[in-house]
């Protein structure tokens, strides 16, 4: 059994720099965990400590339940992907993917069926004999990934590892890294900087921010429910749009007044925001949860806000729309037949039922 345990982990660098600051997280025997955050959130020091390739400042990491703090990186039984691939240039794409077996003294025959299994699941067995330099960004990954298969470790550790391909490679590489894990049924722990990435590839995402966790959940808890303005505003592309304002009550009904337009809240809602009341909050909701009232065919009222569109983005199969209320910006996402003229005023719905609130002050979730 792989499981990967961190308990109060922390890494702290010479000049007092804290990178990693008491984490603490498991990853379950055969599970994918995505940790996501922006540059500089510690989360590739995290993957490094769990390699060996850093040490814990404090805490205890264990794999398999066994203690490796002080064990070496390579006495872990562990795999790890680089984003820049990390391959020898002077050896064959063959060379490179049995270096490592060949450094522990298997046998020839077993390298050779191993190298040629790795490069059958990974469709790169007709460049087995061909250098670094004679292959493409997404070929040289998926000889790098091949590298670590052949080992068959007990965890793998991916290091932001389609950093370096272009948009369309990087799907693709996103799909065939998915569709290994499920066929390997190996524990996988994988670093990106990109949420699409982390919404799309992990069982378990844990989203980090300067050096701590701030929320460790499966990708739809994560994008509907997020713990705090960070995460909301992390997840999700375009992101969550904020806006300040106050939680008021008028005629029996509660409502969100951001001075240049006021919106009644479901009553669901009610019992979570009445402490709130007369105060300033923080008011969140996603671009798909935004309608034009010209599609929309019963429209609440209470719940139109009056707004000018400032640009108008075609994106194929939807549009964006660049909006503002005179007191804040935000961006809806509609449909692509959805194109108002831009500097014009246009009325909008906002589906009350998937709005957030948070804390102006702490920027937890209140709802």
């Amino acid at each position: 059994m792989a499981q990967v345990s961190l308990i109060n982990v922390s890494k702290v660098f010479p000049g007092n720099i804290k990178a990693v600051d008491n984490v603490s997280f498991g990853v379950e025997n055969k599970e994918f965990v995505v940790l996501v955050g922006p540059s500089g959130c510690g989360k590739s020091t995290t993957l490094r400590m769990i390699a060996g390739l850093e040490d814990a400042s404090e805490g205890q990491i264990f794999i398999a339940d066994k203690l490796v703090n002080n064990i070496p990186a390579k006495d872990r039984d562990i795999a790890m992907v680089f984003q820049n691939y990390a391959l020898y240039p002077h050896m064959s794409v063959f060379e490179n993917m049995a270096f490592g077996l060949k450094l522990r003294h298997y046998p020839k025959n077993e390298i050779v069926r191993r190298v040629n299994e790795a490069a059958e699941i990974l469709g790169i067995k007709k460049l087995l004999t061909r250098r670094p330099k004679e292959l493409s960004g997404g070929e040289r990954q998926r000889v790098a990934v091949g590298r670590a298969i052949v080992r068959k470790p007990l965890v793998f550790l991916f290091d932001e590892p389609l950093s370096n391909l272009d948009a369309k490679l990087r799907v693709q590489m996103r799909t065939e890294i998915h569709k290994l894990h499920l066929r390997l049924q190996t524990t996988m722990i994988y670093v990106t900087h990109d949420q699409i990435e982390a919404m799309t590839m992990g069982d378990r995402i844990v989203v980090m921010k300067d050096g701590t966790i701030h929320q460790i959940a499966d990708p739809i808890t994560i994008y509907d429910k997020p713990a705090n303005k960070f995460v909301g505003g992390f997840i999700g592309s375009p992101p969550m749009n904020f806006m300040w304002g106050r939680v008021i009550k008028r005629d029996g009904h509660i409502y969100f007044d951001e001075g240049k337009f006021h919106v009644k809240l479901v009553e669901e809602m009610y019992s979570k925001i009445t402490s709130y009341l007369n105060k300033e909050v923080i008011f969140g909701i996603r671009s798909e949860d935004i309608y034009d009232k010209l599609f929309v065919s019963e429209a609440p009222p209470e719940n139109i806000v009056k707004v000018t569109c400032e640009v108008v983005e075609p994106m194929g199969s939807e549009v964006y729309l660049h909006l503002n209320t005179g007191k804040h910006t935000f961006i809806a996402r509609v449909g692509a037949h959805d194109r108002p003229q831009v500097n014009r005023d246009m009325d909008l719905v906002f589906d009350m039922s998937k709005v957030h609130f948070f804390d102006k002050e702490m920027e937890t979730t209140i709802i």
